[in-house]
């Protein structure tokens, strides 16, 4: 007699697949609510370090830095950060593990500030011009 056995792991495995390939469970951004916050800011100069993440960058009339992100998370196994310390606005959106998660941060700049994208001089487009 040929038995198989099923282990734990075969278990999250086809559980973690079978979550994955069906529609509903695909995480996406533009579904996400977008979640808005505000850094003071009174710089010249802006560094903005995305990680990866898709990121739209827009003049404005402001005196502060304004983010807004979309971040649609189907796991439990995510981390988001979003940070302004010295000139440098850090914003990352990770999934560890096997995860399923999908982030967009907007990005507005007060005019006349020069904005840099991972440390090079990059334009500033959208909406804001």
């Amino acid at each position: 007699m040929n038995r198989r056995r099923t282990t734990p792991v075969s278990v999250f495995v086809a559980v973690v697949l079978a979550a994955g390939l069906s529609g509903g469970c695909v995480a996406r951004a533009e579904n996400a609510d977008p979640v808005t916050r505000t850094f003071p800011f009174a710089g010249t100069t802006l560094n903005v370090r995305a990680n990866d993440v898709p990121t739209d960058l827009v003049p404005a009339d402001r005196g502060d830095v304004g983010v807004t992100r979309w971040f649609d998370d189907k796991s439990p196994w995510s981390d988001v950060r979003w940070r302004l310390d010295d000139g440098v606005l850090d914003m990352a959106a990770s999934c560890s593990v096997i995860a399923n998660c999908d982030a967009r941060f907007g990005v507005e700049v007060p005019r006349g500030v020069r904005v840099l994208r991972d440390g090079e001089p990059t334009e500033l487009r959208g909406a804001g011009e």
